[in-house]
């Protein structure tokens, strides 16, 4: 068993939300860079894939998000959403951005969701360094 993780505090209850309410959430604090806010849309034991392997619980999580909002909170970073599914405990997102660094060509976002949080996510993209 790893470190115990500690789940920041909730002002509405997580319970009943509907996958599109997380995703809508989601969506809604990563455009606003609140990451507190993005890490109460994940379970506690939450696994996050991406290419380099998987994360696991809201601290591992948390890093990687952090890192993201930073290079997304730079001057003319831009972020488009282009395609949204949700189909019951499920959610796929395609999206695409620019930042100074990177150029995010095409993204995808996997959800699935239990009990009104993020249980599982993957993450897949082409990214392009610009320097």
């Amino acid at each position: 068993m790893g470190h115990a993780d500690h789940a920041p505090a909730v002002p509405h209850a997580r319970k009943g939300r509907s996958t599109r309410d997380v995703v809508d959430n989601h969506l809604k604090c990563f455009g606003e860079r609140d990451l507190e806010g993005i890490l109460a849309d994940y379970a506690p034991g939450a696994i996050f894939f991406t290419p380099q392997g998987p994360l696991r619980g809201r601290d591992q999580i948390g890093a990687l998000l952090r890192s993201l909002l930073a290079e997304f909170g730079n001057p003319g970073a831009s972020f488009s959403l282009d395609h949204l599914s949700v189909d019951g405990d499920y959610a796929y997102l395609l999206w695409k951005g620019r930042t100074a660094d990177n150029a995010y060509e095409l993204c995808t976002d996997t959800f699935v969701v239990r009990d009104g949080t993020i249980a599982v996510q993957s993450f897949a993209a082409k990214i392009t360094p610009l320097r």
